[in-house]
């Protein structure tokens, strides 16, 4: 039986269009290789499916660049004439921004105002006011910053102060030994840690040294314990910083 004739129209189905478009290039490309092969012909196939998808044949002996050289020689035409045009334009445009910022850029500076007319010198003075305006809330900004900043660090280091003195008086309270002596080696109570911190009367911090006084009584507690006391010079001393 004589295969029926198909009618040439588009194809409505998309899976049946899609398996037609592959059967239909892969004997389009045989075709173009056949007719290398037989008759030492250059054929290109450039094809694009109807989702966008590139597919090309070129005879193995050349390459698709000589085949538009070869094309464009001998029909006399220049194929990237216009594009080469829309290039030097856009160049163009592109020189044209470049140096009207670089005569901004200098006007700004004070520069190249010799040309300008009285409105122009009105609109770049607002510009210029404006700028400074902006700059001026940035760094008062940064200032603001910086100040908060320092503020946490400040209240963070008061904080372990108190901690510190607070730990100090419990220790004091807990152990009567345990004191603050001066550089001299001689105690001090607890009254005079102002003074010798340097908080007081804006003096400037000294250096203090912390001593456990010794138990006599440990000797007594402990016979087979003999406690080897250090003299009362042997002392470490911590600088206070501010």
């Amino acid at each position: 039986m004589a295969r029926g004739k198909i009618q040439i129209k588009r194809i409505e189905n998309p899976t049946n269009r899609q398996v037609t478009y592959s059967k239909r290039r892969n004997g389009l490309f045989k075709k173009a290789n056949e007719l290398t092969v037989l008759c030492d012909a250059k054929v290109s196939i450039i094809m694009f499916s109807s989702t966008g998808k590139l597919h090309e044949y070129i005879s193995p002996a050349t390459s698709t660049k000589e085949l538009f050289d070869q094309y464009q020689k001998t029909l006399g035409v220049d194929l990237w004439v216009s594009h080469y045009e829309r290039m030097q334009e856009n160049l163009k445009k592109l020189k044209d921004v470049h140096r009207n910022l670089r005569r901004q850029i200098k006007q700004r500076m004070g520069e190249c105002m010799n040309d300008l007319s009285f409105e122009e010198l009105r609109c770049l003075e607002q510009d210029m006011d404006n700028a400074v305006r902006i700059i001026r809330e940035r760094k008062y900004r940064v200032i603001t910053n910086q100040i908060e900043t320092h503020k946490k660090k400040l209240k963070s280091v008061g904080d372990i102060h108190k901690r510190l003195l607070q730990e100090f008086d419990i220790a004091t309270e807990e152990d009567p030994h345990y004191g603050l002596v001066d550089n001299g080696g001689v105690g001090v109570g607890i009254g005079d840690y102002d003074s010798i911190m340097g908080f007081s009367g804006g003096g400037h911090p000294r250096i203090f040294a912390l001593r456990l006084q010794p138990n006599h009584n440990d000797n007594h507690n402990h016979p087979n314990i003999h406690v080897h006391h250090p003299p009362p010079s042997d002392l470490t001393t911590y600088p206070l910083l501010e």
